[in-house]
């Protein structure tokens, strides 16, 4: 097991799975009120390492326990524990079992987590000056999911902060029944170095990674998913406080928005640019961030009753390309849709009209064990840096090759389209095998052929019989301005390196006439 306060070189390496960071710097650190380190009891007498930041000051007060993230340990919220003991809080982060020096094996959000979880409650009503009526949890990532998890299992949660988490595990895992490779490479890889996986999740990941056992990985993923637990939350009414990334590449955003417009509890989504975790990084080393303010406001609300906090009952997203928005809700973001139909293939440039009726008599085949420059980049990296430099990804379109793909640009408009919502594509399908895999881009085209990404998506079928279908795939949602004068274009092909696909080598796949592209636009 890794010593306790041997965690510097782990933590650099795995930021890029938690999207965590080391502690404030010390000249803020000795500012900031005392941490006490303590063994909390878990379920069945598990040992979790954890950390306590209280006020100074006698009395009693509201509390928010944080458990760590994927592969980090209870050091990882310490700026703004600090931050939050000084304005009247009882802060506890505690590292969970199978990670770090905690004892016992990974249960990746599952029920022993969960039972845990409460533990820790028992423990700070117990051992701090924690009002047990005003309890919060909160936490990124893996902390997120059990955050959320546990509002459903222990009524004392009574306010929730939810930071690049996930609702559907089983969407996470298998959006459109395609296997995501990169993100699950390296959750397993945090695992093996700073974990104990055990023989459940490494027989999880080993049955995931072959795909086999579809149903049981399937099974054991929908106990780790707050949907599945959706009519406890809201019987439990916790105040929820969702906050993602546009490109999160664990746990794309769709998943969230089904879930948030079902709950019925107090809530607001709030979704910005970037990857996972990584519109909350700044604030995790106790820089300025907007996704922890609105955190702070969310426990002001809801565990000190200030009704300056945080509002609920809305959506605030960040466009990639404007600036900030709100609406009551998502519905609001789009106010139409429109259809784009795919038309027939130009022989001069191999590329197709994106727009007007579906047209039919037209046929473009892909091969189905040939990549294209089109791609939806590097798990955390591109999305990641993205939102640092507020510039998306980008190719060069005329690089595509039109022999392994289906390009189609739309006619340029003469004044911006506002994209705002879930763009849809359906494909009708010829030649294809049982099992089959697509991958489609929606690319914003300027004047001189570069292509900056707005979204994309896989999608896979999966034992059915060879022959026609066709496919309807949900890209991930998005909020982009397509400039005046720039052309939306749509990409199909059949591999990605962030995803698995289930095509057979020397295959091809042929789209056909009737296709289309639904946008949500404002």
């Amino acid at each position: 097991m890794v010593p306790r306060r041997s965690f510097l070189l782990a933590v650099l390496a795995m930021v890029l799975v938690a999207g965590a960071a080391a502690p404030a710097p010390a000249a803020a650190a000795a500012a900031a009120p005392a941490v006490t380190f303590v063994d909390i009891p878990g379920d069945g007498g598990v040992v979790l390492k954890a950390n306590v930041v209280r006020p100074a000051a006698a009395g009693s007060y509201p509390a928010v326990v944080f458990p760590s993230s994927w592969g980090l340990n209870d050091l990882e919220y310490l700026a703004q524990a600090k931050a939050m003991a000084a304005d009247g809080y009882v802060v506890v982060s505690y590292t969970p079992r199978g990670w770090w020096a905690s004892g016992g094996e990974i249960d990746t959000a599952g029920p022993k987590d969960l039972a845990d979880l409460s533990k820790v409650l028992d423990w700070t009503v117990a051992n701090t000056p924690a009002d047990p009526a005003k309890i919060g949890t909160a936490g990124v990532s893996y902390g997120a999911g059990i955050s959320l998890l546990g509002a459903a299992a222990d009524k004392r949660i009574r306010a929730v902060a939810m930071l690049s988490g996930w609702t559907d595990l089983v969407y996470s895992l298998y959006s459109d029944q395609t296997r995501h490779l990169q993100s699950s490479g390296l959750l397993a890889l945090a695992a093996q170095i700073v974990g104990n996986p055990g023989p459940d999740l490494t027989g999880k990941l080993g049955d995931f990674q072959a795909n086999r056992n579809v149903e049981q990985v399937q099974a054991w993923a929908r106990v780790r998913s707050p949907a599945t637990y959706l009519n406890q939350i809201n019987a439990n009414a916790p105040a929820v406080l969702i906050a993602n990334a546009w490109g999160d590449s664990f746990f794309p955003p769709n998943q969230l928005v089904d879930f948030y417009g079902k709950l019925t509890t107090p809530k607001r989504l709030e979704l910005r640019p970037g990857d996972h975790a990584i519109a909350e990084l700044t604030g995790i080393v106790g820089l300025p961030n907007a996704v922890w303010t609105s955190v702070r406001g969310w426990f002001d609300r809801y565990l000190k009753g200030d009704a300056g906090g945080t509002t609920p009952g809305k959506v605030l997203v960040q466009p990639d390309n404007a600036g900030m928005e709100t609406y009551g809700n998502w519905a609001e973001l789009s106010t139409g849709n429109r259809r784009y139909g795919l038309g027939s293939i130009r022989a001069l440039d191999q590329t197709g009209l994106l727009g007007g009726a579906p047209s039919t008599g037209w046929a473009k085949t892909v091969p189905t064990d040939r990549d294209t420059v089109a791609n939806g980049g590097v798990v955390l990296l591109t999305n990641g840096i993205s939102a640092f430099t507020g510039q998306r990804p980008q190719i060069w379109l005329p690089a595509v090759d039109r022999g392994r793909a289906g390009v189609w640009a739309a006619e340029r408009p003469s004044s911006p389209l506002r994209i705002r919502g879930i763009p849809k594509v359906h494909l009708n399908l010829t030649g294809t095998s049982g099992d089959g895999s697509l991958v489609a881009y929606l690319y914003d085209l300027d004047r001189l052929g570069t292509a900056k990404l707005i979204t994309h998506a896989p999608v896979s079928w999966l034992g059915g019989a060879a022959g026609s279908r066709s496919v309807d795939l949900a890209l991930s949602a998005a909020s982009y301005d397509l400039p005046a004068g720039h052309s939306l274009t749509l990409v199909v092909d059949t591999v990605d390196p962030l995803y698995y696909d289930a095509n057979e080598a020397g295959d091809a796949i042929t789209i056909a006439g009737g296709s289309y592209l639904d946008l949500p636009i404002r």
